[in-house]
């Protein structure tokens, strides 16, 4: 079982910039799809970027793809997501996911952390 803990949420004002991390407990992370997901005040949890553990495959949804970021370094069992040219949209709880499988798809992703807030004032 991985234990997945992300940081690096806050507030932070339209424009401006974050650096979400996210440690993995073990290191079979490196054979995992990394995942990050958002979710927003009344809304469902929406997809935002992935990396498989090779990091030869990657995808960020259209909404964020030119602004953030995903990027993993497995030797410290750790990844990232960079987040630029903040919105006061981007505003959620953002969340780090694995999955066995590359996948843009919420229910294939089997282990979460508990998420960090981003709050993006205008």
């Amino acid at each position: 079982q991985v234990q997945l803990v992300e940081s690096g949420g806050g507030l932070v004002q339209a424009g401006g910039s974050l650096r979400l991390s996210c440690a993995a407990s073990d290191p079979s992370f490196k054979t995992l799809n990394l995942g990050w997901f958002r979710q927003a005040p009344g809304k469902e949890r929406e997809f935002v970027a992935a990396k498989s553990g090779s990091g030869v495959l990657t995808n960020v949804a259209n909404s964020v793809k030119d602004r953030f970021t995903i990027s993993r370094d497995n030797a410290q069992n750790t990844g990232y997501l960079q987040m630029n040219d903040l919105k006061p949209e981007d505003t959620a709880i953002y969340y780090c996911a694995t999955s066995p499988r590359f996948s843009l798809v919420t229910a294939r992703y089997d282990y979460w952390g508990r998420g960090t807030q981003v709050t993006v004032s205008s």
